[in-house]
């Protein structure tokens, strides 16, 4: 296992290398150093002058990714891209170019409101999807299932947006339950995460139930399952001890689509509800073009993918002892 390990490590550094580059030449591309200084400084007429001085502040004022001017290595360091993306494989992440604070501080204090939201919708989320799944696989072909079914198609055709403005309309404007935006740190933070993490886990109860109910139904119609309900066991314990098992592989390959969203938090969700973590951080760079905060973002939610599929190879281990990580 350890073997295998160090070559998905190895693995992901020309991945986030490729990240890095692509990162740099999108954002290159949309803004140049001068529109972003422009922008940065948010006057109408900008003078030369004032454009120079903020790109040398900034380190901007170099070539992008070769000096044809320089000698030896320093054609290679002495470039934007060395000195904004190079530093990020040690988490170096810098100062935001709009308010010049400390990117990794900020990271840090804005996980734990984004992991207050995603966190319980996670758990909470994955149980009560699962539990809807197996309860129309367990009534299949019936008025329930397809109660459930039009249930499902019903939520995925309905915008993310819908729920979470009649959410705060319903809840906190007509019922005054909850408050409507905002957040508090300690122990009052409950009464702005309950509306969030309540209209997250509605929210994706149509695409995840439906997609979980595939799964069941199509491990029930293995013979495996035929052989155990031909023993005498009940039609519960197929599905609880037998059916969900077997499932975990293609539950557990989903999963690691959320690992990198419970740190990164919901951009649509926190910006609502004026929630300050990370995901109303990234809305708030990419509108103020702030190109350090992007690039941080980007990098960390590709490490944070990475840890999740390498997590996922292991917990395949755990749910089938077949499988051997070599």
């Amino acid at each position: 296992m350890i073997a295998f390990l160090v070559r998905r490590i190895l693995y992901a550094i020309p991945i986030l290398i490729g990240v890095n580059v692509l990162t740099f030449l999108l954002f290159f591309i949309v803004n140049s150093p001068d529109d972003m200084a422009r922008m940065q400084l948010g006057q109408k007429r900008v003078s030369d002058e004032a454009v120079v001085k903020w790109k040398q502040e900034r380190g901007y004022d170099k070539p992008s990714f070769f000096d044809a001017q320089a000698s030896g290595i320093r054609k290679i360091t002495n470039t934007i891209f060395f000195e904004k993306s190079v530093p990020l494989f040690w988490f170096d992440f810098g100062r935001a170019e709009a308010d010049g604070r400390d990117i990794a501080h900020e990271i840090r204090s804005r996980m734990w409101p984004s992991l207050a939201i995603a966190l319980p919708v996670f758990i909470v989320g994955m149980l009560s999807y699962i539990t809807f799944a197996l309860l129309m696989a367990f009534f299949r072909a019936t008025y329930i299932d397809i109660a459930g079914i039009l249930l499902c198609i019903f939520a995925m055709s309905v915008s993310g947006l819908f729920y979470i403005i009649g959410g705060q309309y319903v809840i906190s404007k007509l019922w005054n339950l909850v408050p409507i935006s905002g957040y508090v740190g300690g122990l009052n933070a409950w009464k702005f995460l309950v509306l969030p993490v309540v209209i997250g886990i509605v929210g994706g109860v149509g695409a995840s139930a439906r997609w979980y109910r595939t799964i069941f139904i199509e491990e029930i119609n293995r013979d495996y399952v035929r052989t155990a309900r031909a023993k005498g066991l009940s039609e519960w314990r197929v599905l609880f001890r037998h059916v969900l098992h077997n499932a975990m592989i293609p539950i557990l390959t989903g999963a690691v689509v959320a690992i990198p969203l419970l740190f990164l938090g919901s951009l649509i969700t926190e910006s609502f509800f004026s929630i300050p973590g990370l995901g109303s951080y990234t809305i708030d760079a990419i509108s103020q073009q702030d190109f350090s905060v992007v690039r941080a973002m980007v990098f960390l939610g590709s490490v944070l993918y990475i840890i999740g599929l390498i997590l996922t190879d292991i917990s395949y281990t755990v749910a089938d002892p077949r499988i051997r990580l070599q």
